[in-house]
């Protein structure tokens, strides 16, 4: 049975005499009365008007267009789905064809870690980075490796990122090294177009409020028992190593220190220098130390040659003795920075001798000892040197004068 329109045509004679169609009906609560000449276009007018009719039911509309019925249907659903959504639809277009990647240029999180660590392995190969921050890197990559497992890398967004930096609530120091890394990662992934833009440079740093205190030293008195201590282990083996580490300052840590990397040709007793070449620095700088006359005395009464920087059994040892002596990290390091800055009074020259910036120098070893004691602690010298059993002669305090005797007076 066919469907009755809600438009009609009729004719209809004008008051002149012509004849024309009209089409009759309702749209929108409104009375449609409209004449033409022809009955074709009578047609075309109530096919129009029943459209706008079946629009005002149920949304559908008629309107020009170059889009296939296909293309029709796929933009219906997508406006469908981006209902109640905060953009517009070219909006999401427009992130989708700055972030979409074809398959030849999608890469995992893990396939992109290990590439970049490769180049990063290769620098350290070359001298251009040292163990520690190549651990480091390493350590942070594996992170990330387990946050985002099996994902594309250009779909980890930046809110993503944010929160992967923050997991476990961090210091912002934490914070910002894990930052850092990833921030150099991701600069390298967008110069291999694996991303379309480095999602950690809007990620800003934290700002570090606090100053870190003091660093922790030892006193004259405790780093003579410890060289005395150290002389009586297996005939003075371990004495270059921590005589090195206490009285030039040579970052000591067994694993990953300056002090692995320092060769014997390097103690330049001759002239009065320690060279510590770009490959030995932990910064990747040449710089020079000044060996002080009781270092001097402590490595010719324990030459190189026959006393190796790394003994055999020095990790075992050292861990012994830093339980004794309760020795932290770079304890001795800091001994040396700190009683250098009160003998020489110079911030330059100790920022030099210890490859650190002035700025640190201030802020961590300033005003930490007096001359006197600097004066005690460069003077600890060897048991063979020493005439007291105890202390080197520098450390025995001089005992008061008695009091001379009341001058006679003329009477």
């Amino acid at each position: 049975m066919a469907q009755v329109s809600a438009f009609s045509i009729s004719e209809f004679t004008n008051p002149s005499g012509e004849i024309v169609y009209r089409v009759a009906g309702w749209l929108d609560g409104k009375r449609i009365r409209k004449n033409f000449t022809t009955r074709a276009e009578a047609a075309a007018e109530r096919q129009s008007l029943e459209l706008q009719l079946i629009q005002g039911e149920t949304g559908v509309r008629a309107a020009a267009t170059r889009l296939t019925d296909e293309q029709l249907h796929e933009a219906e659903a997508a406006f469908r789905r981006l209902e109640g959504a905060p953009k517009s639809l070219l909006f999401y277009l427009d992130y989708a064809l700055a972030n979409y990647r074809p398959p030849e240029r999608e890469i995992t999180v893990e396939k992109a870690t290990a590439a970049y660590l490769a180049t990063k392995k290769q620098e350290h190969e070359r001298g251009m980075l040292s163990e520690c921050q190549l651990k480091d890197i390493r350590l942070r990559l594996e992170d990330l490796d387990e946050a985002f497992p099996s994902r594309v890398l250009s779909t980890l967004s930046r809110e993503a990122l944010a929160a992967h930096c923050q997991r476990g609530n961090p210091k912002p120091k934490t914070f910002n090294n894990r930052r850092g890394i990833l921030f150099t990662f991701f600069k390298f992934a967008f110069c291999q177009d694996w991303v379309a833009a480095n999602p950690l440079e809007k990620i800003p740093h934290l700002r570090v409020a606090h100053r870190r205190g003091s660093a922790k030293t030892l006193s004259a008195e405790q780093s003579a028992k410890l060289m005395q201590h150290v002389e009586q282990i297996d005939g003075g083996a371990l004495v270059p190593f921590f005589a090195l580490a206490l009285f030039a300052g040579i970052r000591p840590c067994v694993r990953t220190g300056e002090i692995l990397k320092l060769k014997p040709e390097h103690v330049r007793l001759d002239t009065g220098v320690i060279l510590i070449e770009p490959e030995v620095s932990k910064v990747r700088m040449k710089r020079s130390v000044e060996i002080q006359p009781n270092l001097a005395a402590w490595l010719r009464a324990y030459p190189l040659d026959r006393f190796p920087i790394i003994a055999p059994n020095l990790q075992h040892e050292r861990a012994a003795i830093a339980k004794t002596f309760g020795l932290s990290h770079d304890i001795m390091r800091h001994t040396f920075i700190s009683m250098h800055v009160a003998k020489y009074r110079s911030m330059g020259e100790a920022a030099l001798q210890a490859g650190n910036s002035e700025s640190i120098i201030r802020k961590h070893y300033l005003d930490l000892k007096t001359k006197d004691e600097a004066e005690r602690f460069f003077s600890i010298l060897p048991a063979s040197l020493a005439p007291s059993a105890t202390l080197p002669p520098a450390l025995e305090f001089p005992r008061p004068a008695a009091p001379a005797a009341p001058l006679a007076v003329a009477s």
